[in-house]
């Protein structure tokens, strides 16, 4: 009989529904690994860090946080920011800290069309809609270049700089994995996205190197699209995507509109790879922490075990991660949803329904 394989997952709830949603996608991966027939199990290590730990600490994060990171398979993370502390504090502070420091380049978002979702789309094949945003996730846009300076000079003189930074490497080594999720799709394409004819310098370069790297790529249908342009395609034709790839700050917005008009963010997952395996990747849902429906029991936990499924598949699980995708599918297609997309199950409920069909799934095998 085979050794079970433990798993060590770091738990960084943070804010808001962050500690609520965590606490669920955490259940349905203790159930899986209870009912592996000792095939592999996780033990978790668990980590308050967030705006509480700020306020008490003066930092989002403990100082060697990265160091005590660095021993986990992968990351499990929920949401961060509160009212009461400044939105770029927290941000830069923890899940930026996170992937920059341990150079999680490479950070993919599902769009799916969940059966039994009211859509925000009309459209005749709503189900059959399936894309993925493949978005840059080092530099570009949040490369946190730049300054303020002149506020000596009186009230309304200050200036503020805030430089993007393209690297060749940076842009090359995400449209290559961009063109390698292509070809594990059915359908192999790549929809490059940037706004290079405002932005003549770096976004021209990613350009550049898309155009290079395609031509080792004859197998995989490309095109390049501006952001603006882009956005009204997400609406009117969403069937023609596929792959979608994207600097820091365009895929990120557009991760948010596919989410949108899939029914909401509630529902998204993403994951922030560290692909060479040098440091844990880490797995989120796209959605805030939401001060607004914190502690009221009903916030959506689909994106944060969808992403709990991205991270099976990473660590090579990758039939629970099928059975984690489809258990959420029925779930849906039953009626059991939370308010934000129509329904009026509480977060636990749904939580259970999902391990309910989990339960049903792994009977049929």
């Amino acid at each position: 009989m085979s050794q079970k394989k433990i798993y060590k997952i770091a738990i960084i709830p943070g804010d808001g529904i962050g500690n609520e949603v965590i606490a669920e996608g955490q259940r349905v991966l203790e159930y899986l690994a209870a009912n592996s027939n000792e095939k592999f199990g996780f033990e978790f290590g668990y980590f308050p860090w967030g705006c509480d730990y700020y306020k008490e600490h003066g930092r989002m994060m403990a100082e060697d946080g990265l160091e005590q990171l660095k021993a986990y398979d992968a990351i499990y993370f929920g949401a961060v920011g509160w009212n009461d502390v400044p939105d770029h504090v927290s941000l830069w502070g923890l899940r930026l800290a996170i992937t920059q420091g341990f150079d999680q380049w490479a950070n993919i978002r599902p769009v799916r069309f969940l059966p039994g979702v009211p859509s925000k789309l009309n459209h005749p094949d709503i189900e059959k809609l399936d894309w993925i945003l493949v978005r840059e996730n080092s530099e570009g846009e949040y490369s946190g270049f730049g300054g303020r300076n002149f506020s000596a000079r009186g009230a309304g003189k200050e200036v503020a700089v805030q430089s993007s930074v393209f690297t060749e490497e940076g842009c090359e080594r995400i449209i290559r994995f961009a063109f390698d999720v292509a070809r594990t799709r059915s359908r192999k394409k790549v929809t490059s996205v940037t706004k290079s004819n405002a932005q003549q310098y770096g976004l021209v370069l990613w350009d550049e190197v898309f155009k290079r790297v395609s031509r080792e790529y004859p197998d995989v249908e490309t095109e390049q699209w501006l952001v603006d342009a882009m956005a009204a395609r997400f609406v009117l034709k969403p069937e023609t995507l596929e792959v979608v790839v994207g600097s820091n700050l365009i895929a990120d917005i557009l991760s948010d509109l596919g989410s949108a008009i899939a029914g909401s963010l509630g529902l998204a997952s993403s994951a922030n790879f560290n692909l060479e395996g040098k440091y844990p990747s880490m797995f989120e849902p796209v959605h805030g922490s939401a001060p607004d429906i914190a502690g009221q029991g009903v916030a959506n936990p689909i994106g944060t075990i969808a992403s709990g499924a991205l991270m099976l598949k990473h660590l090579g699980l990758n039939h629970e991660a099928e059975l984690v995708d489809r258990a959420i599918e029925e779930t849906t297609r039953q009626g059991k949803l939370t308010p934000d997309i129509g329904g009026s199950s509480k977060t636990k409920e749904v939580t259970d329904a999902i391990i309910d069909n989990l339960s049903q799934l792994l009977v049929q095998q």
